[in-house]
């Protein structure tokens, strides 16, 4: 017998906010796209749809990617890390995942660490 949505969503351990962080990564390619922020009910509605919810801590609601600019992610699978407290998504996207227009939020080498010593 499966676990239910419920007893999944159970085993995630959220931050003091009630959230959990999602990383969101190309299901084919294992590109990594984008993070976002989910609590209890944007995974739920993640899990039991397909389709990739969030929720947005400066608007203060849930967000599906793709309803507004149709670039939209389908959930191929989830899973949670060992510690319980991040949500990796593998997802088949839709146009670009940045809300900048790129491919990938990701795309930016400005932490690029230093070779050589300090």
């Amino acid at each position: 017998m499966s676990e239910s949505v419920d007893e999944r969503i159970s085993r995630v351990r959220f931050n003091d906010q009630g959230l959990v962080a999602a990383i969101v990564q190309q299901w084919d390619t294992r590109e990594v796209l984008m993070m976002g922020w989910m609590d209890a009910e944007a995974l739920r509605r993640t899990l039991t749809s397909g389709r990739a919810t969030y929720w947005s801590r400066s608007r203060q609601e849930y967000w599906r990617k793709g309803d507004t600019s149709g670039h939209i992610q389908v959930v191929r699978g989830a899973r949670l890390d060992c510690d319980g407290d991040a949500v990796l998504l593998s997802v088949e996207q839709t146009g670009p995942a940045c809300h900048t227009g790129t491919r990938t939020c990701f795309d930016s080498d400005d932490l690029e660490p230093v070779r050589g010593g300090e």
